[in-house]
């Protein structure tokens, strides 16, 4: 995939582009359905696949009040997009200036001059441009005089509910991972460096703990999750502790991750987790010795669900 960070870079317009545009966070089921979309219609035509995104969210440039976290960070929408099969990812670096470019210019100038769009898919609420003046009726007057085809993409639905940003976001600070999984077709994952923890889990408990410090900014809900881990190109099992710690009373929030069969050492290694399940709430024991017994059951129980898994 061709990754096109500024629209500087683009030297000259696509052959029979066929494009499609939005934040995309999370690159959920309904996203990837669209982005199939686009790649069917541009082998229809001979044509170029194009996904055109922005940076930062729009909404942290437009209102800096309404802040939400991203369920995939630039990296990893990036990633993403690239295993679908698109041909080109466009990214324009959002700011107040674009922001106020009016809604026919960015589909004239942008779309249709530059990036040479012959066909654009997008969804039945589709808007854009200064103040989102532009939407789905707009496109289809532009179409005519300019010469290409507004394709409407249906909503995707799971289980009688639509598939959205906001959902997947709802669903993982409930823990509710398995939820979130069927909507964004894999695991939840976060993604951190391993730095050194309060040295407890072998010294005082017998389990070994990999701590992290997040790149994510949307993390699970307090608890308990059996986890796959990537490492290095690996894939290991185990099992996560997202939360404050509450038997050893330090209110530090932290996210440790116990791998199963597993002795190398790695501070400062990047690791990504996927959350498979939640296993039970963070709890408040006696003492270590207690923690260490619920903590082998915890092991346990994740083991059998992630042979299954």
């Amino acid at each position: 995939m061709q990754i096109i960070n500024n629209l500087r870079e683009i030297s000259g317009p696509f052959k029979n582009a066929v494009v499609t545009t939005g934040n995309f966070d999370g690159v959920h089921v309904g996203h990837q359905a669209l982005f199939r979309q686009v790649i069917d219609k541009a082998e229809s035509i001979d044509g170029t696949s194009v996904i055109l995104t922005f940076e930062p969210h729009p909404i942290r440039v437009i209102n800096s009040n309404k802040h939400f976290p991203l369920i995939t960070l630039y990296e990893q929408k990036v990633e993403l997009i690239g295993e679908t099969g698109v041909d080109t990812l466009i990214c324009i670096p959002f700011t107040r200036e674009f922001a106020a470019t009016p809604a026919r210019t960015f589909v004239k100038d942008i779309l249709c001059e530059l990036i040479g769009m012959k066909a654009i898919v997008v969804g039945q609420d589709y808007s854009f441009g200064q103040r989102r003046e532009g939407d789905v009726s707009l496109l289809r007057e532009m179409a005519v005089a300019l010469g290409f085809e507004v394709i409407i993409s249906g909503w995707i639905e799971l289980e009688g509910r639509r598939i959205s940003s906001t959902e997947i976001r709802n669903l993982v600070r409930e823990g509710r991972v398995e939820e979130a999984q069927k909507l964004l077709g894999r695991h939840y994952q976060v993604r951190g460096i391993v730095i050194r923890g309060r040295d407890r889990g072998a010294r005082l408990l017998g389990f070994p703990t990999a701590n992290l410090t997040l790149y994510d900014e949307l993390c699970p809900k307090t608890g308990v999750y059996a986890v796959t881990v990537e490492h290095d190109n690996a894939l290991y099992n185990g099992v996560a502790n997202i939360g404050y710690s509450p038997t050893f009373q330090n209110g530090q929030f932290g996210v440790e991750v116990h791998l199963f069969d597993f002795d190398k050492i790695i501070y400062d290694h990047p690791i990504r987790l996927n959350f498979v399940r939640r296993l039970r709430d963070e709890k408040k024991f006696s003492g270590p010795a207690l923690l260490a017994a619920q903590i082998k059951q915890d092991i346990e129980k994740a083991r059998e669900l992630l042979s299954k898994d």
